[in-house]
Formats: C-alpha cells, sequence, structure tokens
C-alpha cells in the first residue's frame, strides 16, 4: 500500500474517533441534563411540601428548629436508603412533621434532588 492509502487509514481511523468522542459527549450531556432536569423536578416537591420548615438550598436556615435542612439530611442518611421511608411514609420523633407519602415519580425526582446538593461546608444543629 502506498503512502496515500496509509493516509487515507489514517485519516479514517481518526474520523471514526471523532465521530465516537462526539456520539459519547452528546450522549453524556444528554444524561446530565436529564439527571438536572429529575433534581430541580425534586427541589419543586421539596419547596412545596417541605419547604415551610426544612431549609432547601446550600446555606439557608430551617424555619422549624427540629428540621434540619436537606444538605445535612442526606449527610446523615444516603438517599438510597430515604427511598422506602418516602414511599411508606416518613415518621419523625417529633409530632409537627406531616406524613408524606412519595409517589414512585416523586421519590426518583426528591432524591436526586437530595443527591445534586453540595455536602454541608459548616455543621448546623437543625436549624
Amino acid at each position: 500500500m502506498g503512502a496515500a492509502g496509509e493516509k487515507a487509514i489514517a485519516l479514517m481511523r481518526c474520523s471514526t474517533l471523532v465521530l465516537a468522542l462526539v456520539l459519547v459527549t452528546r450522549a453524556s450531556t444528554a444524561g446530565v441534563a436529564a439527571e438536572t432536569e429529575l433534581a430541580a423536578k425534586g427541589r419543586a416537591i421539596a419547596l412545596e411540601r417541605c419547604g415551610h420548615c426544612h431549609a432547601t438550598g446550600t446555606d439557608d436556615r430551617s424555619t422549624h428548629e427540629k428540621a434540619p435542612p436537606f444538605r445535612l439530611v442526606v449527610e446523615r442518611y444516603p438517599s438510597e436508603h430515604l427511598a422506602e421511608a418516602l414511599a411508606e411514609g416518613i415518621v419523625t420523633g417529633h409530632k409537627d412533621m406531616p406524613i408524606f407519602v412519595f409517589d414512585p415519580p416523586a421519590i426518583e425526582a426528591f432524591l436526586a434532588y437530595l443527591d445534586s446538593l453540595p455536602p454541608s461546608s459548616k455543621p448546623e444543629s437543625g436549624k
């Protein structure tokens, strides 16, 4: 095979590699976008159902003294352990917390939101 044939093969390999990288990047970007959208739905659920007492952001304070900020909840309880409790209704040690039962899509969204929260930078005592 001559120099022209080797260049053509090298160009095809390079083109194939570039195409593969583009496809992987697009798939990864689509996955991140879907994950971000799911977390946004979970945040909306948290704000609607829980935001009256729990802090839902990265540095805000909970309005109820016994309601820990969600950024601390996810540090105390891994999100995968919360799925069953959300499906059955979370019961807490204080009477002010209403029992919420989430359906599977709401659980998935709420847990995606919890997982999207950055780690807490300072310790808090539920305030």
